[in-house]
């Protein structure tokens, strides 16, 4: 349950919002309604998340390992939920998201894997701990536009996991989360 009660119906931008979002997934994102009180800050947060879905550098599978990832190491149950049914349906393997908080133990990951989640658990602790040695490593297999992207969609992860943290967002139900 959220801190505060979401907005169920707002202005035309605010239905027009929750519409391509009951489209697309099947049910308004929680955090939308949330945003949904400051109306401008619920368009300039769906533009950038739509901008977001665009970034094409970093492959899809990595990128929704180290998001999910971050959410586990933040600790946000909402982003879990949400990002391991995006995984799923950008074709992530089932035992990887099942072995994802186990994965310096698990031999079900690559070894850009491994660096990617390593750099997106450095990142999401405070403070952060990415080091040099491991940037190199990861520029040993990915583009720049590639390591730039990672290194954005673990921050851009941090943000919604901070939000939907701080606003007492838990899962919504769009899947079974991994543990």
């Amino acid at each position: 349950m959220a801190r505060i009660e979401g907005v169920e119906r707002g202005g035309l931008l605010v239905r027009l919002a929750y519409r391509v979002a009951q489209r697309r997934y099947g049910q308004v994102l929680e955090p939308m309604t949330l945003w949904a009180h400051s109306p401008r800050l619920l368009l300039s947060q769906a533009g950038f998340e739509s901008g977001v879905e665009r970034w094409k550098a970093l492959d899809p599978v990595l990128r929704d390992l180290a998001v999910l990832r971050a959410a586990q190491v933040i600790g946000c149950s909402w982003c879990l939920d949400f990002g391991t049914y995006l995984a799923r349906k950008g074709g992530a393997d089932e035992q990887q998201l099942h072995a994802l908080a186990g994965w310096r133990e698990s031999d079900l990951f690559t070894p850009v894997q491994r660096l990617a989640l390593e750099y997106a658990e450095a990142a999401s602790v405070t403070p952060v701990a990415v080091t040099d040695e491991l940037v190199a490593g990861l520029a040993g297999h990915l583009t720049p536009a590639a390591l730039v992207e990672l290194a954005m969609v673990v921050a851009v992860e941090n943000q919604r996991s901070r939000f939907n943290g701080g606003m007492g967002l838990t899962t919504q139900g769009f899947c079974a989360v991994p543990a």
